[in-house]
This record gives structure tokens, C-alpha cells and sequence, in this order.
């Protein structure tokens, strides 16, 4: 475990690929990751786990299968419920944290077809 301090802009400036989430450090049994996101991702689901977003930079939206779309702008949170089928955008790009399970795939157990502005990955670690 890395006992020096993370900074996450440097950890950010570290990479360009986007919807392709860094590992930044783990707590417990769970993956800290950093990723730049614009346009699209995918819908998707994650049948056994929340998950967590952290807006950093820019302006992330949630859509979420059945309800209304979430706006989150720099400095919010938001959890998407296990089992919800949600579809996150960033239309002028933007920044997020996200908290998940160590080895949680980043287009969850049941997706559409993955496109290939999209890094379908369990995390890459910082620097790799």
C-alpha cells in the first residue's frame, strides 16, 4: 500500500484515454479509480454492487433506465442502486472518482454492445 499522498490531478495528467479507469489506491477490498469521460458510455448494470460517483472536473450525467436523467456538477456524489441499468454522459467531457468492488468490470454484468471509445476493464493501475 502506497503511504505517500495521491494527486489526483497528477494521477489524471498521467493519462488521455478516456472511459478508461485508473486505480489510485484500494481501501479494504474496494478499488479507488480516476477516469476522464466525454460523450457516451454505455448502458449497463451492476447486478451485485452499488456505484459511486464523485464528480471532479466538468459535468457528468446519469441516466437511469425508467427515470429521470441525474445532473451532477463538479463536487457531487451520486450513487447508482445495484441492479439499475444507468447510462453515464459528459456531452463537454469531465472528470470522476469512482468507488468499486476490486475487480468490478467497468461496463458491469449486463451491457448493450461495448463500442470502442470504451475501455471495457476492471481498472487499469495508475501508470499503466
Amino acid at each position: 500500500m502506497n503511504t505517500e499522498p495521491i494527486d489526483l490531478r497528477a494521477a489524471l495528467d498521467s493519462f488521455t484515454e478516456l472511459w478508461s479507469p485508473r486505480i489510485v489506491t484500494r481501501v479494504n477490498d474496494y478499488d479507488v479509480r480516476v477516469a476522464k469521460v466525454s460523450g457516451d458510455h454505455l448502458w449497463h448494470a451492476h447486478d451485485d454492487t452499488d456505484e459511486f460517483f464523485l464528480v471532479l472536473d466538468g459535468e457528468l450525467t446519469i441516466e437511469l433506465r425508467g427515470q429521470d436523467s441525474v445532473k451532477l456538477p463538479k463536487g457531487s456524489v451520486f450513487v447508482v442502486p445495484r441492479g439499475m441499468e444507468h447510462r453515464p454522459s459528459a456531452p463537454d467531457g469531465a472528470s470522476i472518482l469512482m468507488f468499486e468492488p476490486t475487480g468490478t468490470l467497468s461496463v458491469g454484468d449486463r451491457h448493450e454492445d461495448v463500442p470502442g471509445h470504451v475501455d471495457a476493464t476492471v481498472g487499469h493501475p495508475l501508470g499503466g
